[in-house]
């Protein structure tokens, strides 16, 4: 089962409230709150890539 988790695919998207972007990850992920919205876009990349 391990294994399987491994292998899945990370999608990743940006949502925003307010004023703040949030990645979150098909997996469950959620990154923090950035007024960035390119910051939360590498904090997706790094955690798909990762």
């Amino acid at each position: 089962m391990a294994e399987q988790q491994q292998t899945e695919t990370h999608r990743t998207t940006t949502v925003e409230k307010g004023r703040f972007c949030t990645a979150h990850c098909s997996c469950g992920w959620r990154g923090p709150a950035r007024r960035a919205r390119s910051k939360a876009r590498s904090d997706a990349e790094e955690h798909a890539s990762g």
